[in-house]
This record gives structure tokens, C-alpha cells and sequence, in this order.
């Protein structure tokens, strides 16, 4: 069979559109494999060029992360294969010298300093009650009424009986200036002058019981009218009107309480006993603030006035009272409140934050900072702590530095970074995020959009540990500069 000569025209169609395809297929993707290629190369080559000397980001001497390309695995984690890289960032506070109150807490009980049961002082009806519960009263007031008429009729049978008998005492007394006429004439005897004589003191005898009975009478009815011994608040009212009331009535008929002063009761042990009674020998009145029971607001300052004679020995406690000026009734009778009182003051000593003492099995410590940036674990001794502060009796030196916060980050000989406002001035102003932050969105600004595209895609694809280092490199030499 003869063969067929070949077309001159060529292959089909179809055949010819799948090798241009595959052709364009084949141009495209070396493109795309020499841009990757071109960019991917180049950001390499800058990191790595700005890597510390001897270090890539993520490569050899621990560093955290993926290595970069063509540089192997990365190391352990953080620098060494300890904690992360770079200096620790932490809170420090200078140690000064200061006042520090030794404070002796207690709980205590609001006592008013008078508290009165209010009874009638006479047998009758209640008429009235002229005061409302919890009202507000002052010494005198009428706070209730008694029927009156049956003292009112017995003041006046006494007043009748008294005017009875001085009409008897008058007459005697003129009979008895007549019988001393008559005996100057002696025309009676002495004896009927005597007899008359005593017959007029005896009337003056009655005529002072009867003026009694007459001022009893008036005393009486005037207890009708039931008014307030102290001035204080009235508590609930125990009886009502048109109830018989008698001053052996146990509930009486209100009770009356003094809220301004005020005193509370608490108890101390017997140990600091001594230094509060020399106070007050001395004529101090050691100041007492009471508080309520979280102990986050302060009701009212007082000052100690006195304590007990005797020492309590179940407990080995002494009471103490201490007075309260009320105005505005913050303390209340019976109220639970937590007492804080001075007992001494220590002058002069060596203070920090109480955050900045640790305790471990041993003693308290603290992490010194040094001119450096390097911690050192101190121990210490502390004294007596007043709010957020504790003295130091031995151990540290004022004017040194102690971290308050990140001790949990750090460790002996550890570089920190103190973050504290107060220390700043002791950092390179290079290592001030603020300025950095500043200094860098300038340059970002600044920058060729290319190049600032280029940099935020490197940055993202670092750890964050990289990109710490990377900024604090940045800072350094900006500080050098």
C-alpha cells in the first residue's frame, strides 16, 4: 500500500491549539517560579543581613521559630535554651525613707455612751405619746402625757388641808401675844401662857407638813408629763395611749439612745497593752479609725479614751473604749465595725511597696536592680507593714531599686527592662517604646510603598520573639546614633 505524502499545510488545527496552550502554560509558570524565586531570595538575604552577627532570626543559639530558607532548622526555645531572648520587662520602685505607723487591728462593737429605758415615775392612764419611732429628741422634751386629774384633785386637798391648818397657827399666835399682855398685868398664871405657846409651834409643825404634801402633790403632777432625760433616738414605741402604765412596767414606754458621741468597745492583746497604757499616762490619745466589715470604708475617726482595769485571762485580752464623734450616724448601736489604732510610729526606716516582698521557705526577699538592668535576690527583714507599704529593717538601702511587678519572669542575674515611669531616666532613651513607636510609623511614612509593603510582609512572617529582637536592634542602634 503506497504511503501518503506528508501536508504541506501541517498539523490539524486542534493539535496546534494544545501546543500553543501548553507553550503559554510553560511561560507563565517560569515567570511566576522566577518572581517567587527573586522575591523570596531577597528577603532572605535581609534578614538575614539584619540578624545580630552570628544569629538569623530562628536559626542557630535557640532561637524560636522556623529557620529561614536555605539556614537549616531553628534551636531550642529562647536564647541558651532558657526563657525567651532579651532583657524581661518589670516594675521596680525606689526604696525611700519614711514614717510607718505599727497599726493594732481588733473588732469591735459601737456601745452608745448613754442608753436610757424611759418609765413613768407615777401610776396612771396614758394619755399621749408625743414622739414618733426613731425620731430624734432632745433632754426635756415631752415625749408622752399621763392623765393628770387624779394629781390635780390631790394638790388640791393638800392646798386646802396646808390653808386649814395656817388659819389654826394664826389664831394661835394671837392668843398667845394676848396671854403675854395679861401676864405682864398678872392676871393669868405662867402656865396657861406656855400651854399657848406650845399650842402655836405645834400648829407651825403641821403647817410645814401640810406645805410638804402640797410641794409632793405638785411634784406628782408633774410627773404626769413624761419627758426625755438625754437627748438621743427614740427607738420603737413600747406602749400605746389609753394603756395604765406604772413605773414598775419593765419595757417602760420608749428607749432612748445617745448617737453623738458615740464610743466602741473592742479588745487588744495583753502583750501591746504596755504601750497603750503609756500613751495614755502621757496624756496622748492614740487615734482609733473604725471601719466597716470588708474593711474598704472608713465610717468615722475617734480617739482611745480609757480601758478596762482587768485583763481578761479566758482570752488574755483587755477591753479598750474609744470615742466617735456621729453627726452624720454612720456608727450604730451594736454594729460590728474593724478597728484600726496606733499604737507607735516608726520613724525614719527604710519602706517599699509591700508587692515587692517575697516569701520563700527561708526569709522574705526582694530582686534588686542594679545600674545595669541586672536583678540580684536579696534577703531581707521587715518590719511593721501599713497599707501598701512595709518597712525593711535591715537588708536593703534607700535609694535601691526593687521590682514590684514580674518577679514570676525573672531570676538571679536575669536582665530586666524597667518599665516603672519613675526609672525611666536610668534606661537608654533608646529602649522608650513611646519614641520608638514614634520614630518608626515616621519612617514607615517616609518609606518607598514597595519597600514598606516588602517590610510588613517580613515582619509578619516573623515570631514574635524575632520581631522583639528585631525591634530592640533597631533601638540600639538609633541610641548609638
Amino acid at each position: 500500500m503506497t504511503s501518503l505524502p506528508p501536508d504541506p499545510l501541517g498539523p490539524p488545527v486542534p493539535l496546534r491549539r494544545r501546543i500553543i496552550v501548553y507553550s503559554l502554560v510553560i511561560v507563565v509558570a517560569a515567570i511566576l517560579g522566577f518572581g517567587a524565586w527573586y522575591l523570596w531570595g531577597r528577603g532572605s538575604a535581609t534578614t538575614s543581613a539584619d540578624a545580630p552577627k552570628g544569629k538569623a532570626f530562628g536559626g542557630g543559639g535557640g532561637g524560636t521559630g522556623a529557620a529561614a530558607p536555605g539556614k537549616g532548622p531553628g534551636g531550642g526555645r529562647g536564647r541558651g535554651g532558657g526563657t525567651t531572648g532579651g532583657p524581661q520587662p518589670v516594675a521596680a520602685a525606689t526604696a525611700r525613707i519614711g514614717d510607718v505607723d505599727i497599726v493594732q487591728t481588733a473588732l469591735g462593737t459601737v456601745t452608745p455612751l448613754k442608753t436610757v429605758t424611759v418609765k413613768p415615775r407615777v401610776d396612771g392612764q396614758l394619755q399621749s405619746v408625743n414622739f414618733t419611732e426613731g425620731q430624734l429628741v432632745k433632754q426635756g422634751d415631752v415625749i408622752a402625757q399621763i392623765d393628770p386629774v387624779s394629781f390635780q384633785v390631790a394638790l388640791a386637798q393638800a392646798e386646802g388641808q396646808l390653808a386649814r391648818d395656817a388659819a389654826q397657827l394664826n389664831n394661835a399666835r394671837l392668843d398667845l401675844e394676848r396671854y403675854r399682855t395679861l401676864l405682864k398685868e398678872d392676871s393669868i398664871a405662867a402656865q396657861q401662857v406656855d400651854q399657848q405657846a406650845a399650842a402655836v409651834r405645834q400648829f407651825e409643825g403641821t403647817v410645814k407638813v401640810d406645805q410638804a404634801q402640797v410641794d409632793n402633790a405638785k411634784l406628782q403632777l408633774s410627773y404626769t408629763r413624761i419627758v426625755a432625760p438625754i437627748s438621743g433616738r427614740t427607738g420603737l414605741r413600747q406602749v400605746d395611749p389609753g394603756n395604765m402604765v406604772r413605773g414598775s412596767d419593765t419595757n417602760g414606754i420608749a428607749i432612748i439612745t445617745q448617737l453623738d458621741p458615740i464610743t466602741v468597745l473592742f479588745t487588744i492583746p495583753q502583750d501591746v497593752l504596755p504601750r497603750v497604757m503609756q500613751r495614755l499616762n502621757s496624756g496622748e490619745k492614740p487615734a482609733v479609725e473604725a471601719w466597716d466589715r470588708d474593711q474598704k470604708n472608713l465610717l468615722a475617726k475617734g480617739r482611745l479614751i480609757t480601758a478596762d482595769n482587768v485583763i481578761d485571762v479566758a482570752t488574755g485580752t483587755v477591753k479598750l473604749k474609744a470615742e466617735f464623734p456621729n453627726g452624720q450616724a454612720k456608727l450604730f448601736p451594736n454594729q460590728f465595725v474593724n478597728v484600726r489604732m496606733v499604737i507607735d510610729t516608726r520613724k525614719g526606716v527604710v519602706t517599699v511597696p509591700t508587692a515587692a516582698v517575697q516569701r520563700n521557705a527561708d526569709a522574705a526577699v526582694v530582686y534588686v536592680v542594679s545600674e545595669d538592668n541586672t536583678v540580684s535576690l536579696r534577703k531581707v527583714q521587715t518590719g511593721p507593714v501599713q497599707g501598701q507599704v512595709t518597712a525593711i529593717e535591715s537588708g536593703l538601702q534607700a535609694g535601691e531599686r526593687v521590682v514590684t511587678d514580674g518577679v514570676d519572669r525573672i531570676r538571679e542575674g536575669s536582665k530586666v527592662e524597667v518599665t516603672e515611669p519613675g526609672a525611666s531616666s536610668r534606661a537608654p532613651r533608646g529602649n522608650a517604646p513611646d519614641a520608638a513607636k514614634g520614630d518608626y510609623k515616621k519612617r514607615l511614612e517616609n518609606m518607598d510603598p514597595a519597600k514598606r509593603d516588602e517590610l510588613k510582609k517580613k515582619l509578619e512572617a516573623m515570631t514574635p520573639e524575632q520581631r522583639e529582637e528585631f525591634r530592640k536592634r533597631r533601638q540600639q542602634e538609633k541610641s548609638s546614633q
